[in-house]
């Protein structure tokens, strides 16, 4: 009997650590304000590293390592023309580049920094933002936005990857 009740609990130990492993968020924030003194919109992005790395990797064809040892020089410049082309930001009906300008790691987080300039009065805010999306039907964006002292956010996914604010 005391065979049966060990063996009992080794299945049911197996079985709930199989079905009860923790489960990948597929979730990247967007923090975005408007900087009045400066005229520019101040983005920072925060990306897992491995979701990251493995959308780079998928879009361009070629392993790439953000914060690995081997990273390059090219991989950073794919990092840039990767958010350039997946965040597309609108001002008052007109887009305005993105600028990248820097990036850091915080734990498995990769932070990115950047800065759309001539930016003075906004009265509306549009974002299209397609990062991440190709590489999981999960993958969710939260875009916070803080514009003239008013604090509004959006839920970016696959089946509505935009949106619009008024202010």
């Amino acid at each position: 009997m005391k065979k049966i009740i060990i063996w009992f609990l080794i299945l049911f130990v197996s079985i709930t650590n199989t079905s009860f492993t923790n489960h990948k968020f597929y979730v990247s924030i967007y923090q975005v304000e408007h900087n009045v003194s400066k005229k520019r919109l101040e983005i920072t992005c925060r990306i897992f590293i491995d979701d990251l790395n493995k959308v780079l990797t998928k879009q361009y064809a070629k392993k790439m390592s953000i914060y690995e040892p081997l990273e390059t020089t090219e991989d950073v410049n794919f990092l840039k023309q990767y958010l350039s082309e997946n965040i597309v930001i609108t001002i008052n009906g007109k887009i305005k580049p993105i600028l990248f300008k820097a990036k850091e790691l915080e734990t498995n987080v990769v932070v990115c920094y950047l800065n759309c300039n001539d930016v003075q009065k906004i009265k509306t805010f549009s974002i299209k933002n397609t990062a991440l999306l190709s590489l999981n039907k999960e993958q969710q964006n939260i875009i916070q936005i803080k514009i003239n002292n008013t604090k509004q956010s959006l839920l970016l996914t696959n089946d509505d990857s935009s949106g619009m604010l008024k202010f």
